[in-house]
């Protein structure tokens, strides 16, 4: 079953007399355990798809399935439930709660799911450790610099086993070297947990890391390329070139 299915999908909006066309009949099934970037100029509609995937924005038409779940028709309290269970979200301004720890924050999800106080906080020790911040426990938003809050909201993201996580711009308000470090995390997280990621970007270095870039212009699909498929296409037309 795929993590995510987005069947012509549309996200229209009136801005006074303009009609505008934010997501435009999209189409794409993205494989658990993918790492992939949805990638465009400004306006080319990245946040809004991945606002629709995540079930906080509503499609004018068109049908979004997140693990098996078709979002058409499910309650609000049933729309809170999915995003909870099945979507992590890393955003590009961390979003934490300032007056929790770094700990509380990343397993507020968990709580929510009522999981144990020490089954929660045995997995945010590991994750924590993992992630290269386990001495930042008990440690204040404030008080953390900015790449060590986004990897305490990607503890926060992954950590009741989501479907899909989904992360705008989270390179946006690092310095190259931190955003370096936490691409490079998060890949690594793709690679040894099967963490299903989806990046809305246009940082570079996120696109170099991604193992699937899409491309939107004017809210519709440019272009859907795998890493190596060029070099794949290149080399079959080749004996036929010859």
């Amino acid at each position: 079953m795929p993590a995510v299915e987005v069947i012509e999908v549309k996200r229209h909006y009136q801005a006074g007399a303009t009609t505008v066309r934010a997501v435009d009949g999209v189409s794409l099934t993205v494989e658990k355990g993918e790492f992939m970037a949805i990638a465009g100029p400004s306006g080319s509609g990245k946040t809004t798809l991945l606002n629709l995937i995540g079930a906080l924005d509503e499609p004018t038409s068109g049908t979004i399935r997140i693990d098996g779940v078709d979002l058409a028709g499910l309650s609000r309290r049933q729309v809170a439930d999915l995003r909870r269970d099945k979507v992590g979200f890393v955003f590009q301004a961390y979003n934490l709660i300032p007056v929790l720890t770094a700990a509380e924050n990343a397993e507020y999800v968990l709580e929510l799911q009522r999981v144990p106080r020490v089954e929660r906080r045995k997995r945010i020790s590991q994750l924590f450790t993992e992630l290269g911040i386990g001495d930042l426990v008990d440690a204040w938003p404030g008080k953390m610099s900015g790449g060590q809050q986004q990897r305490v909201a990607v503890a926060r993201a992954i950590a009741a086993l989501p479907a899909v996580v989904l992360a705008d711009e989270p390179t946006a308000n690092l310095d190259q070297v931190t955003g370096q470090a936490l691409v490079d995390m998060m890949h690594r997280l793709n690679h040894e947990h099967g963490v299903t990621f989806i990046f809305s970007t246009h940082d570079p270095m996120v696109l170099e890391k991604a193992e699937r870039v899409v491309r939107l212009v004017d809210g519709k699909i440019a272009s859907d390329q795998r890493k190596g498929e060029t070099a794949r296409q290149i080399a079959a037309e080749a004996p036929a070139a010859r």
